[in-house]
């Protein structure tokens, strides 16, 4: 069976439309780097608080102590947008998997794709709440220079 010049430009069209999401699959990547990243730099902080905690006063055991809290909060909420990260990149390749399976298969897809392509787009949009309440907290209990005398 040959393909007619309006198969192919449909066809073209479908993998017009089907590249549009992939850029954003790109930066989501991009954005599920970063996060990574600082899950990773929270994780290695905490590390050498949890010895010296297992070492410290009491006193300076309970400062340890709620830093620790502070970053296992920031790295929970990590978790969250790396989670809600991940389930929009995988929504937005289905996306893209059915428009250009559109093409070969003649059912109206617009419905199915239309929700999925929301439903990407809460779940970016919950990763991204959760990546700004976690930078809240970050500055909020930054320390700059060295602690204070006792």
């Amino acid at each position: 069976m040959d393909a007619t010049p309006t198969d192919v430009a449909r066809i073209a069209h479908t993998i017009q439309l089907s590249v549009a999401p992939v850029f954003l699959l790109s930066g989501i990547g991009v954005l599920l780097g970063v996060l990574t990243n600082r899950l990773a730099r929270v994780v290695d902080r905490a590390r050498p608080l949890e010895q010296r905690h297992a070492e410290a006063d009491p006193v300076a055991a309970a400062e340890l102590r709620a830093q620790l809290t502070w970053l296992a909060h920031r790295a929970r909420l990590m978790n969250v947008s790396i989670t809600l990260s991940t389930i929009s990149a995988l929504l937005v390749a289905v996306v893209v998997a059915l428009l250009f399976g559109s093409a070969f298969v003649h059912f109206n897809l617009a419905a199915p794709v239309a929700a999925l392509f929301i439903a990407a787009m809460v779940s970016l949009v919950g990763a991204l709440l959760s990546f700004l309440v976690e930078i809240q907290i970050a500055t909020r209990t930054l320390r700059i220079g060295p602690p204070p005398e006792a």
